[in-house]
């Protein structure tokens, strides 16, 4: 059985990561875990933490619900701000086999911008994959 931590925020319902969830269900039983880091949504130079949460809320459950959709067993958390720190967290608490990270493409990814792969696979015990959207119309609240 194959046992999956899903990272990702504005790209949870992305084509890509379906089909990244769904090949890895073809080669056996697999579970689940979805994090969603509670990403500041930006208003000017300030930001609201309940916010942050309730944003974060509202993907977690339509992800929860998408991937359940998809005959998964999944379950998932809200975690802290930052994806390393939030992986970190949830890496405590249960053992995978693999972190699969969704992004934003290059360019309008704040996590590819700050490096968030490469820093989350020098991080980890286990493997990384990226799994980058190609679609570009996303809301921008929280890139």
């Amino acid at each position: 059985m194959g046992s999956y931590l899903v990272v990702g925020n504005q790209t949870l319902d992305s084509p890509e990561l379906a089909a990244a969830i769904a090949e890895r269900m073809a080669s056996g039983v697999s579970t689940f875990h979805v994090v969603v880091p509670a990403t500041p949504v930006q208003r000017g130079l300030t930001w609201d933490e309940d916010e942050a949460r309730a944003t974060a809320d509202q993907r977690l459950t339509a992800a929860l619900a998408r991937i359940r959709a998809l005959g998964a067993q999944v379950s998932g958390e809200i975690g802290a701000r930052d994806p390393i720190e939030a992986t970190e967290d949830a890496l405590r608490r249960r053992e995978v086999d693999e972190v699969i990270l969704s992004t934003l493409p290059a360019g309008i990814s704040r996590w590819l911008g700050q490096d968030v792969p490469t820093r989350l696979k020098g991080s980890v015990l286990v493997p990384v994959t990226v799994v980058t959207t190609k679609n570009e119309s996303v809301s921008p609240a929280t890139r």
